[in-house]
């Protein structure tokens, strides 16, 4: 809340440099505020009476939104990327798919490992969970599993996160 927005009879109130100047009545802390050229900030609304500083608060809002750019750009976005195999797959087709799980894995992405049984397949599910344990075996040195093989409906899905 600023300025006329503060709703108390009585605040709590703190100059520009930090120092307190006591409680003081609304009207009056708004007048040191204009005097100063600047605005009155509630800045703990919550109290007992309620504490306001007085601060510039366009100049406040735009430090805070520049922290927050700031946060913004140094944050990573991690991915989840999904690389399906079947429950059939043959060694060269296993090997070029597991480049890929290898590739995002690298690149600090988690990868979701799917395999979809397709008519009878569902029937010899350990054969895909046979699949997904050699995947984890293979990049056990890069990726840990987040989430053990599990058969979902007609897939069975494991997720790996990098190290």
């Amino acid at each position: 809340m600023v300025n006329e927005d503060i709703r108390a009879r009585e605040v709590r109130l703190i100059d520009a440099q930090g120092e307190q100047l006591g409680i003081k009545p609304i009207r009056e802390a708004l007048q040191l505020a204009t005097e100063a050229g600047m605005d009155l900030v509630a800045v703990a609304p919550g109290a007992k009476p309620p504490v306001c500083r007085i601060m510039d608060y366009g100049k406040y809002r735009y430090e805070m939104q520049k922290k927050d750019k700031e946060a913004r750009k140094n944050q990573k976005v991690v991915e989840l990327k999904e690389v399906r195999f079947s429950a059939t797959i043959e060694n060269h087709d296993f090997q070029t798919k597991l480049r890929n799980v290898i590739k995002f894995i690298n690149s600090q992405d988690k990868v979701k490992c799917s395999i979809r049984f397709r008519g009878r397949e569902i029937t010899h599910a350990d054969i895909g969970q046979k699949v997904l344990d050699r995947v984890a075996k293979e990049v056990e040195e890069i990726a840990v599993v987040e989430r053990r093989p599990k058969l979902e409906g007609r897939s069975m899905i494991m997720i790996l996160a990098p190290k």
